[in-house]
């Protein structure tokens, strides 16, 4: 059974673990290592049994456990090679951790068949990944301007999505973030809205989601209800009915728990 957790989804920091019960792995590393130590524990896991960390792109809420977890745990590396490239001078010595591929690649990880696609955000090469065992779909789209086309394909198909709902236009407007910082988040290189965020929940409720996990929200320019409430009126204007679904918000700081995929 392919399962998932959030060990910490925000503007401060985030990681995700995928398992199917014998092959482990996290999406990004945002956390320290610590953090990350415990939240496996808390679901009965270990460092020493994950098998590979896929990054979504270098900022530091994605990336920040990189040069200690790589001290603790020998798992792989999987990441754009223009990531790659900007994680390397950041941090030499991990280079003979990475395994590179180009926006659009798929590649096997175990017996799982992982999908990568292109998003777009203010740094060398985001992506998005799905992780598929032949039965059950996962994909997570989060730190993208827009959504893409690419990022509509991707998660076409997936049992459970991991969507960026990061901030509430209002909030954002009125909050204390200057306008050069408001104008990155709302453009084209930043990141999705609540009401951008349920357009995509929507478009893979209608291609086959029956849960989709709230994801990447701001603690200055949003909350969960707010976000929860875009998701829902997207998917009634969808046509999508209360039960036909189900909707998680990932938790900022701490485990989530598994969820099924």
């Amino acid at each position: 059974m392919l399962k998932a957790a959030t060990l910490a989804s925000g503007s401060s920091g985030n990681c995700m673990v995928v398992s199917d019960g014998r092959v482990h792995i996290l999406i990004d590393a945002g956390i320290s290592t610590r953090r990350i130590a415990q939240g496996l524990k808390e679901l009965g896991l270990e460092l020493r049994h994950i098998a590979g960390v896929l990054i979504t792109h270098e900022h530091v809420d994605h990336v920040a456990a990189l040069p200690v977890l790589c001290r603790q745990a020998g798992a792989a590396l999987f990441t754009a090679e223009s990531t790659a490239f900007a994680l390397c001078a950041k941090w030499p010595g991990l280079e003979e951790r990475f395994r590179v591929f180009a926006p659009g690649q798929r590649f096997a990880l175990g017996e799982w068949e992982i999908g990568t696609f292109a998003t777009s955000h203010d740094c060398a090469c985001p992506v998005g990944f799905s992780v598929e065992d032949g039965r059950r779909k996962l994909a997570l789209c989060t730190d993208t301007g827009y959504i893409t086309p690419q990022a509509r394909e991707g998660v076409r198909g997936a049992c459970t999505l991991v969507g960026e709902f990061n901030y509430d236009p209002e909030m954002l407007r009125r909050g204390p973030y200057p306008r050069h910082l408001q104008e990155r988040i709302r453009g084209d290189a930043g990141h999705l809205s609540n009401e951008m965020g349920g357009e995509l929940a929507a478009w893979a409720v209608e291609h086959g989601a029956a849960r989709v996990v709230l994801a990447h929200l701001s603690q200055e320019n949003n909350r969960p209800q707010l976000a929860l409430e875009a998701a829902g009126r997207a998917l009634a204007g969808a046509g999508v009915g209360e039960g036909d679904v189900e909707l998680l918000c990932a938790p900022r700081g701490e485990c989530s728990g598994w969820f099924e995929v």
